[in-house]
C-alpha cells in the first residue's frame, strides 16, 4: 500500500521515464544479444575454416560420420519421399482429370520431386534428425567439460568434432537426395500404373517431356548447401551450450528451428539465383 502511494505521488515525468525504460531496455538487450550471437557465430566460422587444413585430426573420423549422418539417415528420407511421390501422383490425376492428358502426371511428379519436394523435405527431416543429434552430442560434451579436456590434451576441438561432421553432412546430403528423388518418382510411377490405370509408357513419356539435366544439378546444389548449414548450425549450438541438461535441450531446439528456417531461406534464394 505504501509503495503504491509513493508511486502515485512521484512526479509524472519520472513515472513516464521509468515506464519508457521498462519498454525500451528489453528491446536493447534483445538487439545486443542478437548482434553478439552473430559475432560468436562469425568467430566459430573462422575457427572452422582455419581447422580444415588439419587433415590429420579430422581425416580418420570422416568416414565414420558419413555413415552416421548419411547412411543412417536414408530410411527416414526414403519414407518421406516415397509417400510424397504417391500423393503427388494422386493429386495430379485429380487435378488433370478431364482437362489435361494424364501423361502430365509424370511431368508433375518428376519436376516437383527433383526441383522441390525431394531436396526440401529431406532437408527439413534431416534438420531434425541430424541437426538435433549433433547439437545434443556436442552440447553434452560441452556441459560435461569433455571439450575442455580435448583442449587440455592439445587437440583442436573444432578440427576433431566440427570439421568431420560438417564435411560429412555436406558430402552425404546430396547422395541421400539422389536416392530420395528416385524413390519418390518410382512411388509415383507405381501409383500411376496401379491406381490411375496409366501405362508405364505414358508415365515415362511425361517424365521425359520437360526433363532437363540442369534439374538434377539444381537439386544437388540446394541439398549441398542444406547439408552444410544444418551441420554447421548444429555444431555451433552444441559448442555454445550453457546451463547443464536444460541448456542442452534448449540448444537442440534452437538447432532444429534455426536450421529448418535456413533451409527454407536457402530454397528461396537458390530459386531466385538459378531459376531466373
Amino acid at each position: 500500500m505504501a509503495e503504491s502511494i509513493r508511486t502515485l505521488t512521484k512526479p509524472a515525468g519520472e513515472r513516464r521515464r521509468k515506464l519508457w525504460a521498462r519498454k525500451v531496455y528489453p528491446v536493447g538487450d534483445t538487439t545486443i544479444g542478437f548482434i553478439a550471437g552473430w559475432g560468436r557465430f562469425g568467430g566459430f566460422l573462422d575457427e572452422f575454416f582455419r581447422a580444415i587444413p588439419d587433415v590429420g585430426t579430422w581425416g580418420p573420423l570422416l568416414i565414420m560420420h558419413m555413415r552416421r549422418l548419411g547412411v543412417d539417415s536414408l530410411p527416414i528420407a526414403l519414407f518421406l519421399t516415397g509417400f510424397t511421390g504417391i500423393v503427388l501422383a494422386l493429386q495430379a490425376s485429380y487435378t488433370f482429370t478431364g482437362a489435361i492428358p494424364l501423361m502430365f502426371v509424370g511431368v508433375l511428379v518428376g519436376k516437383t520431386m527433383i526441383l522441390e519436394m525431394g531436396p526440401v523435405l529431406t532437408g527439413l527431416a534431416l534438420s531434425g534428425r541430424v541437426g538435433a543429434n549433433i547439437a545434443a552430442q556436442l552440447g553434452t560434451m560441452r556441459v560435461s567439460e569433455q571439450i575442455d579436456a580435448l583442449e587440455t590434451l592439445a587437440y583442436n576441438p573444432v578440427a576433431y568434432l566440427v570439421v568431420p561432421r560438417v564435411l560429412a553432412g555436406t558430402l552425404m546430403f546430396p547422395v541421400i537426395v539422389v536416392f530420395s528423388n528416385a524413390i519418390g518418382i518410382a512411388a509415383g510411377w507405381i501409383t500411376a500404373m496401379q491406381l490411375l490405370n496409366m501405362s508405364s509408357e505414358t508415365f515415362v513419356a511425361g517424365l521425359r517431356l520437360y526433363y532437363e539435366p540442369f534439374d538434377l544439378a539444381y537439386s544437388l546444389i540446394k541439398t549441398t548447401s542444406f547439408g552444410f548449414v544444418i551441420t554447421l548450425v548444429g555444431c555451433f549450438q552444441g559448442f555454445t551450450t550453457e546451463g547443464g541438461a536444460e541448456g542442452v535441450g534448449a540448444a537442440t531446439t534452437r538447432a532444429v528451428v534455426i536450421s529448418s528456417m535456413l533451409v527454407l531461406v536457402l530454397d528461396a534464394l537458390w530459386a531466385v539465383i538459378l531459376l531466373q
